[in-house]
């Protein structure tokens, strides 16, 4: 684990400050880590704190991951962290002011960010994430809170939380293109489908989810879920929608059927919600708690909350699924969730012959990337690599009972019981006969 304890100096024109002598804060900071300490091996933790610019707000990870764009409401620009070294390298200014949201587009070159400023012309601005500057700017007509990008790249969905509008922004000319789309009242965030085919919106004030299709771009249905539906986010299958209310519960919606299946109970003020790429496990923020509670899929229950920065709001999930970026809104930073695992494993291994080459890989999951071992006998010529391979040439035959055990520090191990067959091999003097199999 590692704990970062950083004082920073206000900046003028700044909101309050924590004004606590520096040795109250450095107990706090120690009491804090103590308390981590003692967490569960198998908890996710903080492992990095990351200064970025005034009252962040949105994340947005590329698909190769190797950077996290984060809106500063003040400033106003977005911070560009380099995944690899948790560091702040680049900062790029925002016209106007407000930068709220932040989506980028699927091949990763550019980034759209909304804004809730009157001026100038409520613009979306768009930036080339090669050289990290702005180079265009879409003149909307109206603030704008959320927007999701097509999976194809074509189109950005943007919603008008004024207006009760969703806008609809051809990503190769940058302009808005037919009439706006009425949702429900005080629109916010907007996820859309893995096949582009629907897009879903929270409608704060209606209690309600607006589910778009992007081929007439005119709302399907409207789902009912509880109050104050905040943000949205999809799994990588498609088959459920997640959304976040901030009266404090996370609604399950089957896509198939667009009906609320489950929901979730998790704690007042929710905000941001997003799904690992494997779809087993859903992260919120809570504002006023100062944490991220994270739900197992499996069983639609909240398994941990994690501790972050001072008014959590907007996060991302690596595309590996095993980092998330949260920004904390009033402590100007980003904290960094390393995603923690428990190992498993699976498989039956085939049987071999004496001489002839054997290899079988065991299935494993788990983060870190779990290591295979045994402490029993393998057949003679037979290894068992970290990875979960057995492999080598036997040289004995014989039934080889064995225990192996995944293992990534995070509790509890998990175990396997397996029997490796070795069979004699068919020789007739000094000719040894190959394998056969039944009905050849």
């Amino acid at each position: 684990m590692i704990v970062t304890i950083s004082t920073t100096t206000p900046k003028p024109g700044r909101g309050p400050r924590n004004r606590w002598p520096r040795a109250v804060t450095l107990l706090l900071a120690l009491a804090t880590a103590l308390a981590f300490a003692v967490l569960p091996a198998s908890a996710d933790t903080v492992t990095a704190t990351i200064p970025v610019g005034d009252l962040p707000r949105s994340v947005a990870i590329p698909p190769d991951g190797t950077r996290a764009y984060v809106t500063n409401q003040i400033g106003p620009s977005v911070s560009v962290i380099d995944t690899a070294t948790n560091s702040v390298v680049a900062t790029v200014p925002i016209g106007g002011s407000g930068p709220f949201e932040v989506a980028i587009t699927p091949d990763g070159t550019r980034a759209y960010v909304t804004t809730v400023s009157t001026s100038p012309s409520n613009s979306v601005w768009v930036i080339d994430t090669t050289t990290n500057t702005v180079i265009d700017s879409i003149a909307v007509g109206v603030p704008q809170s959320d927007i999701a990008i097509s999976p194809d790249g074509t189109r950005a969905y943007v919603t008008h939380s004024n207006g009760g509008v969703v806008l609809v922004i051809d990503t190769a000319t940058n302009t808005v293109v037919g009439d706006p789309i009425p949702v429900g009242s005080v629109p916010r965030g907007v996820a859309i489908t893995p096949n582009g085919a629907r897009a879903y919106v929270a409608n704060f004030n209606g209690a309600s989810v607006s589910v778009i299709d992007t081929a007439t771009n005119t709302v399907v249905t409207t789902i009912g879920v509880d109050n104050n539906p905040n943000t949205v986010a999809i799994t990588a299958d498609g088959t459920r929608a997640y959304v976040a209310n901030q009266s404090g519960s996370v609604s399950v919606i089957d896509t198939a059927t667009n009906a609320v299946i489950d929901t979730i109970s998790v704690g007042a003020a929710l905000f941001g919600v997003a799904v690992t790429p494997d779809g087993t496990r859903v992260y919120a923020t809570r504002i006023f708690s100062s944490s991220v509670s994270v739900i197992d899929t499996a069983t639609n229950t909240v398994i941990q909350t994690v501790g972050v920065g001072n008014t959590p709001i907007g996060l991302a999930i690596t595309p590996d699924g095993t980092r998330v970026y949260v920004a904390n809104q009033i402590q100007y930073t980003v904290s960094m969730i390393t995603i923690e695992v428990a190992p498993t494993i699976a498989g039956t291994p085939p049987a071999g012959t004496v001489g002839l080459p054997y290899s079988f890989t065991f299935t494993t999951t788990g983060l870190p990337e779990p290591m295979v071992f045994t402490s029993d006998p393998l057949p003679a010529g037979l290894a068992l690599a970290g990875d979960g391979t057995i492999s080598g040439t036997p040289t004995e035959s014989g039934s080889f009972p064995i225990t192996v055990t995944a293992t990534n520090a995070i509790a509890p191990d998990d175990t396997l019981n397996v029997v490796i067959e070795i069979a004699p091999q068919l020789c007739i003097g000094s000719i040894c006969l190959p394998p056969g199999s039944l009905g050849s």
